[in-house]
């Protein structure tokens, strides 16, 4: 049984990873600012703030692997938090690793760190060029990585395209609220630019092959079934069957509006949502299908159909509660609960 560490435990992606974790027999702690609902007595749960030296330490002892999943996510708008949670975070984090003898890191990055690339599909070759703090954080903290691994700690880094599924909230509440009432959503331009996201439950299997397989490696994971954005969006439309329709938006003021909204904290979305909505961005995903032996099960289509519905089923529980990550609660929309109504 192996003792396993997952930093950022009570957010969305970590609290599927531990139940994950949990049910194959592993011995799970937690480490994060606040305690999750859903946690059950058998998974320990260590308060502790990423960037105290002292406290990750200790959540560190006697772990032999380590999920990092703490970030300050694109929602945050916030180029402090961003570089003091997500790099000097990582940077305790590693240390304590090292200092602890780990036997595995994975540390949970971003496609951010490609920013818009030029050429498509991205593979592990692809020179990260991030164009926001986010993006530049989270490629910060994979450089980190490579730094202590030359110091012999093994660490693999996984790179998801955005995650979607059961219970995935955030930005995305705002889109399946619009659509369950009814409302058009909005692409940009003709809305081919091409997309790929990746399901949670896919990506935990990615990071559980990675953390078994000895030595550091870099793997980018997505579905492998993917399209357009308007072509994800129209089949969402499709399976709600409530009127809600895609509607095409001029790019350019599309994206100077959003930039403008989220400087004056009049709309929940950042720069990051503004550079990559209308443009295309999918990875090549063999390496972690060949070393990994790793094979996605959700399209783009399913898991949005997947994480639609279950937005309905507990659509009332959500709105009552205050989950412990952007990604696990619902989101204020600001001045997009005018805009829906223009489209």
């Amino acid at each position: 049984m192996n003792k396993i560490l997952i930093t950022g435990g009570s957010g969305y992606f970590g609290s599927l990873l531990r139940d994950r974790l949990k049910a194959r027999g592993n011995s799970v702690r937690i480490f994060d600012l606040a305690d999750a609902q859903d946690r059950t007595t058998d998974v320990e749960f260590m308060a502790g703030d990423i960037r105290d030296p002292a406290q990750v330490g200790k959540a560190c002892a006697a772990a032999d692997v380590v999920y990092h999943c703490v970030a300050q996510v694109p929602l945050a708008k916030d180029k402090h938090l961003f570089e003091s949670v997500n790099v000097q975070g990582t940077a305790n984090l590693m240390q304590a690793s090292l200092a602890a003898r780990v036997r595995k890191v994975i540390y949970i990055s971003s496609s951010a760190v490609f920013g818009a690339p030029k050429i498509n599909p991205v593979t592990e070759q692809t020179a990260p060029s991030p164009a926001e703090a986010y993006g530049r954080a989270k490629l910060t903290g994979e450089t980190l990585c490579a730094q202590y691994a030359q110091q012999g700690l093994d660490i693999s880094v996984i790179r998801p395209r955005t995650i979607m599924g059961h219970g995935r909230l955030g930005i995305f509440q705002i889109l399946f609220e619009w659509i369950r009432t009814g409302y058009n959503v909005p692409v940009f331009g003709r809305g081919d630019n091409i997309y790929q996201f990746v399901h949670a439950d896919d990506l935990a299997d990615a990071c559980i092959l990675a953390a078994a397989r000895p030595g550091p490696a870099t793997y980018n994971c997505g579905t492998d079934r993917f399209g357009s954005m308007r072509e994800v969006l129209e089949q969402l439309c499709a399976h709600a069957k409530t009127g809600a329709r895609v509607k095409s938006v001029p790019l350019a003021p599309a994206v100077a509006f959003m930039n403008l909204t989220s400087a004056l904290g009049l709309s929940p979305l950042g720069p990051y949502h503004a550079l990559m909505y209308g443009r295309s961005l999918y990875f090549d995903i063999t390496k972690a299908k060949t070393e990994l032996g790793w094979q996605p099960r959700f399209s783009n289509g399913e898991m949005f159909v997947q994480s639609y519905d279950w937005y309905l089923q507990n659509r009332d529980t959500i709105l009552r509660a205050h989950g412990a990550s952007h990604h696990r609660s619902a989101v204020k929309q600001g001045v997009l609960s005018l805009i829906k109504h223009f489209l």
